[in-house]
């Protein structure tokens, strides 16, 4: 039976002068390489989607009429892409130079950093995005009927006693306060949901390997 690379590992760490050590430096070498190639994919490609979709997103909006939806999200698209593009070349200056423990702990740093700022960011993003779909809503196409000031029109023929507040529902003002509320408050956890979505099995993977390199060094 084939030994594990668990086991393999031990074996080279526990022996130092064991003619395994350079199949043991190699497997820790393929893996990291492994690991990071897939998540530096991932990551491009998801940066080129975004670019991607904003670019259909926006003449689909003005199409649909909505612009005022479609030009801010628009902009929130490029923004994040701005981010990101910083952080991949932020990641191609990590040190290669080093043992294969160093680089990834270098490259765990960098996840932190970039699962950090995309928490941080969520608490502003999501409520930016609720709002933005709500101008979209309320102000419709440019120069065109406000379909919004059409539906409290509609809303005070059906309930005359509505109270206003700047011309606009205070049961609709007080809704929408306490969702974008709602959305800054938990934006951060939906933010690191939604970044563990996408690479939470390359973190996981990354973490045992670290944590495995670990023991086994602690072990010599």
């Amino acid at each position: 039976m084939k030994k594990s690379i668990e086991n393999i590992w031990k074996e080279g760490f526990l022996k130092k002068d064991a003619l395994i050590v350079p199949k043991l430096n190699d497997l820790y070498d393929q893996k990291s390489i492994d690991i990071v190639a897939k998540f530096r994919r991932m990551y491009k490609i998801n940066i080129i989607a975004i670019v991607v979709f904003a670019f259909i997103f926006l003449p689909i909006a003005l199409i649909a009429r909505i612009p005022y939806m479609g030009i801010p999200l628009f902009f929130l698209f490029m923004y994040i892409v701005y981010f990101a593009i910083g952080f991949k070349k932020e990641l191609d200056t990590i040190d290669k130079n080093v043992n294969s423990y160093q680089y990834l702990q270098s490259f765990n740093n960098w996840i932190e950093k970039v699962t950090s700022f995309n928490i941080k960011l969520s608490r502003y993003l999501y409520p930016y995005v609720f709002l933005s779909m709500v101008a979209g809503f309320w102000f419709g196409s440019i120069g065109g009927n406000i379909p919004g000031e059409e539906s409290v029109n509609w809303l005070l023929v059906e309930y005359p006693d509505m109270l206003l507040l700047f011309g606009l529902p205070v049961v609709g003002i007080v809704g929408a306060i306490t969702i974008v509320g709602l959305l800054a408050f938990f934006g951060g956890k939906i933010g690191e949901w939604d970044f563990n979505i996408g690479y939470g099995r390359i973190v996981r993977r990354l973490n045992g390997l670290i944590k495995d390199m670990e023991e086994l060094r602690a072990s010599c």
